[in-house]
C-alpha cells in the first residue's frame, strides 16, 4: 500500500492548487481524479471552455456588426462554423488539462485516476475504470470534489433537448430558440454565446432581477445592455413543467400575478445553480459529516469533523467560485505545513463574463442598507472614458461605495470592457483598507478602461469627478 502525507480527492482548481502547494511544503502528496483529464469542472467543462466560446463568439459578432465601422470590408458573407468553433473550445480545454498534468509531475505528485471512497479516516479505495480497486494510505487528506450543476425535481434532464451548461458546451446545431431557466452566471454566459450566433434566447428567472446576488445597479444596466442585444427576460417567473415533443421543448411557469406563461423552445438549457457533488465519497466512514445542504461541515481552518480530514471548494459553503478554491487549497496546505495563512471571504470578488464584463467585490449597496452602515456612493460611466470611445464599448461604469465618516472602501461594482482584469485594483486597495481618496489620488494611465476606477474614487471624494 502506498503511503502518502496527503492526499486530495479532486482535481479542479482547489484540488490540484492545494496538492501543488503541499508539494512545495515537502509533503508526499497524491491527487485522485475520476475522471480521465484532470482540472475538474472548471478547467473542462466550465471557466475555461465557456470563455473559449465567449471570445469565439465575440469574433464572429464583432465581424458581422462593427468591423465596417472600424473600416474592415470582408468580401462575401461572413459565416458561422460551429463545429470549428466546438473544436477550438476543445483545443483550448486539451492544452490547459496537459498543463495540469505537467505541474503534477513538476512537483512530483502521484496521480491517481479513479473514484475515490473513504475507508477510513486514513486509507482511501481508488475505484478504476475496470472495476479494480486499490487503497493508498495518507495521514491527512483533503476533500475538493466540486459540485455538479442541479435541476428542479420535475424537470427530466435528456442531455438532448433538455440539457446543463455541460451539453451546451459542446451543441451540434446553433438552437433557434434557447429558453434558459435561471438568470445567474452560467445562463447569461452561455445565453450570449448562442444569442450572437443567432439563436433567439428567453431567460427565465425565479427572482425579480437577473444576477440576483449582485449589486441591483449591474443587474439594471446588464439587463438593458443584454436587452439590446435581442435577449428576451421573464424575470419573477416560477418555473413548473418542463416537457419535450420531439425536437420541441415547452416551459410552462407562473407570472407574478400567477398567471400561466408558455415558452417553445428547441433547447431549454436548466441553469438554476450548482449542488456540491460528494457522490461516491463514503465520507461517513471517515467520520466526516455533511449538513442538511449537501455540505461538508469544516471549522475556520476548513478542518473536517475528522481533524485530519479538510474540505475546501465547491464542496463546502461559499461562493462556488474557482478562485475561491485556489485559495482555500492555499491555505489548508499552510495551516497543515504550522503556517498562519487567512482568507477574506469578503474580499474574494465575483465575475461574469458576459460582454459587457460584471465583477465586483465586497459589500452590495443592498446589503450596506440592510446593515445600516452609512455610506456615500461615487459612479463614473464607461462612456465618458476616451479609450472606451476608442473601442466602441461605452456601456457600463464603475461603481464605488465607502464609508461616509472614514472614506474606506467598503465595495466596488463594475460594468464594462475588461472589468473582469479591472475588478483585481478594487481587491488590492480593499485588502489595504484603502480609503476612496488614496484610489483617487494615485495616477491611472491614459486612455484606459481603469481610469473610470479614479474617477469613481473622485465621485465618492466630496463627488468631484474631473470628466463628467
Amino acid at each position: 500500500m502506498n503511503s502518502y502525507d496527503v492526499a486530495v480527492i479532486g482535481s479542479g482548481p482547489g484540488g490540484y492548487v492545494a496538492a501543488i502547494r503541499c508539494a512545495q511544503l515537502g509533503m508526499k502528496t497524491a491527487i485522485i481524479e475520476k475522471y480521465s483529464t484532470l482540472g475538474g469542472t472548471c478547467l473542462n467543462v466550465g471557466c475555461i471552455p465557456s470563455k473559449a466560446l465567449l471570445d469565439s463568439s465575440h469574433h464572429y459578432e464583432d465581424a458581422i456588426k462593427h468591423f465596417e465601422e472600424h473600416g474592415i470590408e470582408i468580401p462575401g458573407e461572413v459565416k458561422v462554423n460551429l463545429e470549428q468553433m466546438i473544436s477550438r473550445k476543445q483545443g483550448v480545454v486539451d492544452q490547459t488539462t496537459k498543463g495540469i498534468e505537467f505541474l503534477m509531475s513538476k512537483n512530483k505528485i502521484d496521480v491517481y485516476q479513479g473514484i475515490g471512497s473513504f475507508k477510513d479516516k486514513t486509507k482511501i479505495d481508488i475505484t478504476k475504470e475496470d472495476g479494480s480497486i486499490e487503497t493508498i494510505e495518507a495521514v491527512k487528506s483533503i476533500i475538493a470534489t466540486g459540485s455538479k450543476p442541479s435541476t428542479l425535481p420535475f424537470i427530466n434532464i435528456d442531455k438532448e433537448r433538455v440539457i446543463t451548461s455541460t451539453e451546451a458546451l459542446k451543441l451540434k446545431e446553433i438552437p433557434k430558440h434557447l429558453v434558459i431557466i435561471g438568470g445567474g452566471v452560467i445562463g447569461l454566459e452561455l445565453g450570449q454565446v448562442y444569442r450572437r450566433l443567432g439563436a433567439e434566447v428567453s431567460v427565465v428567472e425565479y427572482m425579480d432581477r437577473i444576477i440576483p446576488t449582485m449589486d441591483g445597479g449591474l443587474s439594471k444596466e446588464l439587463t438593458r445592455t443584454l436587452k439590446k442585444s435581442g435577449f428576451k427576460f421573464y424575470t419573477s417567473h416560477k418555473v413548473k413543467e418542463v416537457t419535450r415533443t420531439g425536437d420541441e421543448v415547452i416551459v410552462k411557469a407562473d407570472d407574478k400575478k400567477g398567471n400561466e406563461v408558455e415558452f417553445k423552445g428547441d433547447y431549454c438549457l436548466v441553469c438554476v445553480g450548482r449542488r456540491p457533488y460528494t457522490d461516491g465519497l463514503k465520507p461517513e466512514n471517515a467520520g466526516v459529516k455533511l449538513n442538511e445542504r449537501g455540505q461538508i461541515e469544516v471549522n475556520d481552518h476548513l478542518q473536517t469533523s475528522s481533524e485530519n480530514i479538510y474540505a475546501i471548494g465547491d464542496v463546502i459553503k461559499g461562493a462556488m467560485l474557482a478562485h475561491k478554491a485556489e485559495e482555500e487549497g492555499t491555505l489548508v496546505a499552510e495551516f497543515m505545513a504550522g503556517q498562519k495563512p487567512h482568507i477574506d471571504y469578503n474580499l474574494i470578488p465575483g465575475v461574469v463574463y458576459t460582454w459587457p464584463e460584471v465583477a465586483a467585490v465586497g459589500k452590495t449597496e443592498e446589503q450596506l442598507k440592510e446593515a445600516g452602515v452609512n455610506y456615500k456612493t461615487g459612479q463614473f460611466p464607461m462612456r465618458a472614458l476616451g479609450r472606451a470611445r476608442a473601442s466602441m464599448d461605452i456601456d457600463g461604469f464603475v461603481k464605488i461605495l465607502a464609508d461616509a465618516e472614514t472614506d474606506e472602501v467598503l465595495g466596488v461594482h463594475m460594468i464594462g470592457a475588461r472589468v473582469a482584469d479591472l475588478i483585481a485594483e478594487a481587491v488590492t486597495a480593499m485588502e489595504f483598507r484603502a480609503s476612496a481618496e488614496d484610489i483617487s489620488r494615485m495616477s491611472h494611465a491614459h486612455p484606459t478602461y481603469a481610469e473610470a476606477v479614479k474617477e469613481a474614487a473622485l465621485a465618492a471624494t466630496d463627488d468631484r469627478a474631473l470628466h463628467v
